[in-house]
């Protein structure tokens, strides 16, 4: 269907089909804009969080902090 016979259509609808259609497509934008966003956070890993344990280097081994992590949960 082309745009403009659409926006043809669209302006013979009732008034309750136009508000419907208004409101699905706002719904398809905002679902868009969301999809966007959840795609570029993915690109934006970083790795701030390596090394963050690095004081506690020479007291345990990964495997130690590991059980102890499994301890806590």
């Amino acid at each position: 269907m082309e745009l403009s016979s659409f926006v043809q259509d669209f302006e013979n609808y009732p008034k309750s089909i136009q508000l419907k259609l208004i409101e699905y497509a706002e719904f398809l934008v905002a679902k868009a804009k969301q999809n966007r966003k959840l795609k570029n956070s993915k690109h934006n890993f970083s790795f701030a969080w390596e090394d963050g344990l690095h004081e506690l280097k020479d007291q345990f081994t990964s495997v130690e902090l590991q059980h102890k992590i499994n301890e806590l949960r």
